[in-house]
């Protein structure tokens, strides 16, 4: 099968990519378009971290794709695991989750780079390239969550975890929703409204929402 560029690339100069992704489709069509790039290596696919560890070090993928929402360990806890295994490696998450406080999770447990499923495919091996080059890909909708946290109040009174619910609020998310998206329980998220009603001393999401956008704690 011809590759896809015309410039020929020796493989053994190929960035080798692992794959891991619960969907079949998904992870089947990411591969063909990665393996089928000149100068691109798809080394594993796996749908669950818990069955692609016994091959990480092994495989030694200069790049991991890795997705959120896998059956077992989860994505962003996968990252820590990882990382012990491959300090060297470069992970980038693929998901259809972009929240904030998911997003920093990720970063903050290792993650190099951040892109939404709904990306063009030609951008996945551009971010690729980019993080095997230094850089820290992310989605233009990720790196704009990214540079509004800057821009945040930081007096505000909430915490970062209300911050969090709030914003998913204010994407007119439900409760069992939001509570899906965090992984966290319904209970909790009703915990957390409660606790942004008093803070903002409000009785309503709208006017929750209304004193938060005005203050910029959102």
């Amino acid at each position: 099968m011809g590759k896809i560029k015309d410039q020929k690339y020796d493989r053994a100069m190929d960035i080798s990519v692992l794959l891991v992704e619960d969907d079949a489709t998904i992870r089947n069509g990411i591969a063909y378009l990665i393996d089928n790039t000149d100068g691109f290596n798809v080394i594993g696919k796996y749908s669950s971290y818990n069955e692609s560890a016994k091959h990480l070090i092994r495989l030694s993928p200069d790049v991991i794709l890795l997705d959120i929402e896998l059956p077992g360990i989860n994505g962003i806890d996968a990252i820590l695991e990882i990382r012990k295994k491959l300090p060297t490696s470069r992970i980038i998450i693929l998901t259809v989750y972009d929240n904030e406080q998911t997003i920093f999770r990720a970063f903050s447990n290792g993650a190099s780079g951040y892109l939404t499923k709904n990306m063009p495919g030609s951008k996945i091996t551009d971010a690729i390239l980019e993080v095997i080059n230094g850089g820290a890909p992310m989605s233009p909708g990720i790196a704009k969550l990214v540079i509004q946290s800057f821009q945040k109040n930081l007096d505000s009174p909430l915490t970062k975890r209300e911050t969090e619910v709030l914003e998913n609020i204010a994407t007119g998310k439900g409760r069992t929703k939001i509570a899906n998206d965090l992984f966290i329980d319904l209970e909790t998220v009703k915990t957390h409204i409660k606790n942004i009603y008093l803070k903002l001393n409000v009785n309503t999401k709208e006017e929750a929402l209304r004193i938060a956008k005005k203050n910029k704690f959102i």
